[in-house]
């Protein structure tokens, strides 16, 4: 029986594991014990987050009953934290080149000291260029301390001068400071522009408190999909925030990437803002050059993982900016079944509809990155 080839794939969504020592290797002990960390129960079922002298409870999730992988539960991808077996694993996967974002240093949007925040970013920024410069097939994303506008501008430099090329947005600003779509940001669109460095932002990345951990709006009877649906929305919020405001139109250099959110939201998303801005025109403020669909599909750009309609999106919907992401090594990616995953989604797909997806989508983010290898 012959072997099929590999579909080879960019990821615009994939993490990585922090040491778990990084803050206590690298800043002094008294910040070091305010920054997130995660402490899992001997069975590795629960976890208490620790963050600033807070702690919550949460239960950690485990492999569906349909998993593939022919891993645990509780098991881990080999790579998680390791750059050379992380290679070997792609390669195995027909992953190429990936958009990695954090994990832990994901709760540091719930930090609320600005000294605390600068020095955690750039501990975590210094160890991420560190795993960026393994491979040329690593883009990781830079944190910023976004408590502060001039603090986030001049680590937005800081890091594009080191090598980075994506920085990572949560779906919202700290609670203490405006919406993404006043003009106090627009330094930062600024110099993001100037840089070129792409906008990446994470879906399930809103500041977190003790009534709402991780996305956990809901409980009881459908809450585990209630909250995993939901967490889609920031994602499409921070886009409207963006268009309706003017910042892409100011800015027509600047590209956002919302990853782990799905796709197919992009063209309802498009033509609802349309609506409003056509049938509420006398209260729309400010007035753009363009309808908002337009630079939403030319300026934003969408991963998703599963998600069938999806590829329609771009085929049938007319969305170009549509990413596949994996998702490693989190277990609700597609590690141990990307390439049943991929075959599924193309299997009827024109062959020019799945090079953008898989490859050329990121490639336009990213062009330093080397090509896909020719199957």
């Amino acid at each position: 029986m012959t072997t099929p080839s590999l579909i080879w794939a960019n990821s615009g969504d994939s993490h990585v594991l922090e040491p778990q020592d990084l803050f206590f290797e690298r800043m002094p002990r008294a910040l070091a014990e305010r920054m997130p960390r995660s402490v899992k129960d001997p069975d590795g079922r629960w976890e208490t987050l620790h963050i600033d002298g807070n702690s919550w409870r949460r239960r950690l999730p485990t492999r569906p009953l349909t998993d593939e992988t022919g891993l645990s539960q509780q098991d881990k991808a080999p790579g998680a934290w390791d750059p050379e077996l992380r290679l070997k694993d792609l390669d195995g996967e027909g992953i190429w080149a990936e958009l990695i974002f954090p994990s832990i240093s994901m709760w540091t949007s719930s930090l609320t000291d600005p000294e605390l925040l600068r020095t955690g970013v750039s501990v975590i920024n210094d160890w991420a260029l560190e795993f960026q410069q393994r491979s040329p097939r690593f883009v990781c994303t830079a944190h910023l301390p976004l408590l502060s506008v001039e603090d986030t501008v001049a680590e937005i430099r800081r890091t594009h001068e080191m090598g980075f090329r994506a920085a990572f947005f949560p779906v919202e600003p700290p609670p203490s400071l405006p919406k993404f779509n006043h003009d106090v940001w627009e330094p930062v669109w600024d110099v993001l522009e100037e840089t070129g460095m792409v906008m990446a932002v994470h879906i399930g990345t809103e500041a977190h408190d003790a009534g709402v951990i991780n996305g956990q709006y809901h409980r009881g009877p459908g809450g585990a999909v209630l909250n995993y649906f939901e967490t889609s929305f920031g994602g499409q919020r921070i886009t409207a925030q963006m268009i309706t405001s003017g910042a892409l139109e100011r800015h027509p250099g600047l590209r956002v990437m919302v990853s782990e959110g799905g796709a197919t939201w992009g063209p309802f998303l498009a033509d609802r803002m349309d609506e409003g801005y056509r049938q509420h025109w006398s209260a729309v403020r400010p007035k753009l050059a363009k309808l908002p669909s337009e630079y939403l599909f030319t300026q934003v750009y969408a991963s998703f993982q599963h998600d069938g309609s999806a590829v329609a999106a771009m085929s049938a919907m007319g969305w170009r900016n549509v990413c596949w992401g994996s998702d490693y090594p989190h277990i609700e990616g597609t590690f141990g079944h990307t390439q049943s995953t991929l075959r599924g989604l193309f299997a009827n797909a024109d062959p020019a509809v799945r090079e953008r997806i898989t490859v050329g989508a990121f490639a336009e983010l990213f062009p330093h990155v080397p090509p896909v290898p020719v199957a």
